[in-house]
């Protein structure tokens, strides 16, 4: 990419998309661009069009989507589909039509299927059943990165799609019922050690910075009490989803980012698949650390971050979600890229942005 080059961050004040938007103007990049979603609604695609139309960006960065965590993915299964499908018809046919020099679209590790071989390679897409929780948004990215794919091999575009593993860092979403499980289970803990601490100002300030359900710090102190606990959050315990077994991966934010931006700076689609071919499928790369955490693990991590001295508990009632989910990310070392934060340090920064803001 030129440095000068207009390029469009989708997603730009999202926890990815700022990462990128930095990591972009960090690197030199002179013409970044980007629009809030009060300025661009990217499901109106009559909008996208005229947004196309006039900014002519020439390459595009699509980290905009509607995510959560497994809470949200079981409520809102429409809402997952739907606007995701919208969100990438839109972007991706905008970009073929004006000629879009390269095109990254950012997915998901949750693509593979339930009980894929671990780790994950990205030849196991489509060949067993999806985990239920998450499969409207599952199939949602699926179909983005096959478009991408499919506009490539029909049509000699250059669009290269990344599956992430679970991210977590600044920026990111703390709400209690939609956000993904780490940034969740730092506010948790958080809060619990203020409630077990008697800091009840502290307490509110959380609430007035990012409110539950209305409730804000002003509201009466058993009314805070009384949604904190619906969360799992009283001043002696704090209640975690599922059984704490589950395996996961995370990536700090400003790594995918930084990874990303090297994928648009170094590699084509012709990158991503054998020579001599026959079938050219799975072009896709998985972008994480090829390390995994149990939940409990990371749970108690951040209790000693925190320091948080209640009660810690599990419910096996709720749902775990997949057990495993580990990426192969043997095709990104080969492409030359590595990652360089664990979790114990990434835990350390988030916790300490999660304070500052």
């Amino acid at each position: 990419m030129e440095k000068n080059a207009k390029i469009y961050v989708a997603g730009h004040h999202g926890l990815v998309g700022s990462a990128i938007f930095k990591n972009l103007q960090d690197k030199g990049y002179t013409n970044v661009i980007g629009r809030s979603h009060a300025e661009l609604d990217l499901m109106d695609g009559v909008a996208v069009k005229k947004f196309f139309d006039d900014e002519q960006p020439e390459y595009v960065i699509l980290a905009a989507a509607h995510v959560g965590g497994i809470m949200a993915n079981s409520l809102y299964r429409a809402d997952f589909i739907y606007q995701n499908l919208q969100i990438q018809q839109n972007v991706i046919g905008e970009s073929f039509r004006h000629g879009v020099k390269k095109l990254l679209f950012l997915g998901s590790t949750c693509i593979y299927p339930r009980d894929a071989e671990q780790p994950m390679k990205e030849d196991a897409l489509l060949t067993s059943p999806l985990e239920y929780t998450n499969e409207p948004y599952a199939i949602a990215k699926i179909a983005g990165l096959k478009m991408c794919e499919s506009f490539n091999l029909q049509y000699g575009t250059n669009y290269i799609a990344v599956m992430p593993t679970n991210l977590y860092g600044p920026n990111d979403n703390f709400h209690l019922e939609r956000s993904h499980v780490l940034p969740a289970m730092i506010r948790k803990i958080h809060l619990g050690k203020c409630l077990h601490d008697g800091n009840w100002d502290a307490v509110c300030r959380d609430l007035d910075a990012r409110p539950v359900e209305g409730v804000d710090g002003k509201a009466s102190r058993q009314a805070i009490l009384d949604v904190l606990e619906k969360y799992g959050i009283t001043p002696s315990e704090v209640r975690l989803w599922g059984t704490g077994t589950p395996l996961r991966e995370f990536l700090w934010s400003e790594e995918m980012a930084d990874a990303s931006v090297f994928v648009m700076e170094h590699v084509d689609f012709k990158d991503t698949y054998r020579p001599g071919e026959k079938d050219i499928r799975n072009c896709h790369i998985n972008i994480g650390t090829g390390k995994e955490i149990t939940i409990r693990r990371l749970a108690e991590l951040i209790v000693a971050e925190v320091g948080y001295e209640g009660r810690l508990t599990f419910d096996p009632s709720k749902p775990d979600g997949t057990m495993r989910k580990l990426t192969d990310v043997t095709k990104l070392h080969n492409l030359g890229w590595h990652h360089k934060i664990d979790i114990e340090e990434g835990v350390q920064r988030m916790y300490a942005w999660y304070l500052e803001n």
